[in-house]
């Protein structure tokens, strides 16, 4: 298991709660820092110190408050420690639940392992520790059909634009018009109709009203 590992968590309660979890695997050496200044500097200490951390346990957003912080949230901490430490493992706690957020932090970040601050996220917190240990990435239960369906389906900037416009409570038979306007082919009433369609089929959602809820909660628009 893992022997040294530090949490970056600006909330106490819930730094405090990861802790308590950290207890309860035996993880002999865990420090933890409620800023990503800190934590960068926790990093960078350690390997000067030859004694570098196994794993980084982070949230996604910080909230300012009155001590100024050059780095700003979990993406940017992210990026500034795999920079100096490139084999460093993560994961990432946050509440965040868009696919696409979620997504990124896998495909851009390449980040270990994420799991959602909710019920039993625990348990979810302690899976996900184990299964980095053993170099397999871990997605807890309740983001995993949302990712899956996001990655089934590659959205163009057609699709987006269309969920876009009826997002902004422009009716489908009125999408043609702005498309035209805009230079955007194709255009035609059927063409905008039939690719609605299809998206809806794909994605599994009845209404435009639906495909509208879905996209905005994946975080395509």
């Amino acid at each position: 298991m893992f022997k040294k590992i530090l949490i970056a968590e600006d909330h106490e309660s819930i730094n405090l709660s990861v802790q308590k979890t950290l207890e309860d695997l035996n993880i002999p050496n865990v420090d933890y820092v409620y800023y990503c200044d800190d934590a960068l500097a926790k990093i960078q200490k350690s390997i000067r110190e030859n004694e570098p951390y196994d794993l980084l346990i982070t949230d996604l957003y910080y909230e300012e408050d009155h001590r100024e912080q050059e780095i700003k949230d979990g993406r940017e901490l992210i990026q500034r420690i795999k920079e100096i430490q490139p084999s460093l493992k993560v994961i990432v706690f946050s509440a965040e639940h868009k696919s696409a957020v979620v997504n990124s932090l896998f495909k851009e970040y390449e980040i270990n392992g994420y799991v959602r601050k909710a019920r039993n996220d625990s348990k979810e917190l302690k899976k996900s520790i184990a299964s980095v240990y053993i170099d397999e990435n871990y997605l807890s239960l309740d983001m995993k059909q949302d990712v899956k369906k996001f990655n089934s389906y590659e959205f163009s900037a057609y699709d987006i634009t269309l969920v876009s416009l009826l997002s902004k409570g422009i009716l489908q038979k009125n999408i043609p018009t702005h498309l035209q306007e805009k230079d955007i082919r194709p255009y035609s009433l059927s063409s905008v109709e039939k690719k609605l369609n299809s998206l809806k089929e794909d994605l599994e959602v009845n209404s435009n009203e639906q495909l509208v809820a879905f996209c905005k909660d994946i975080g395509i628009i």
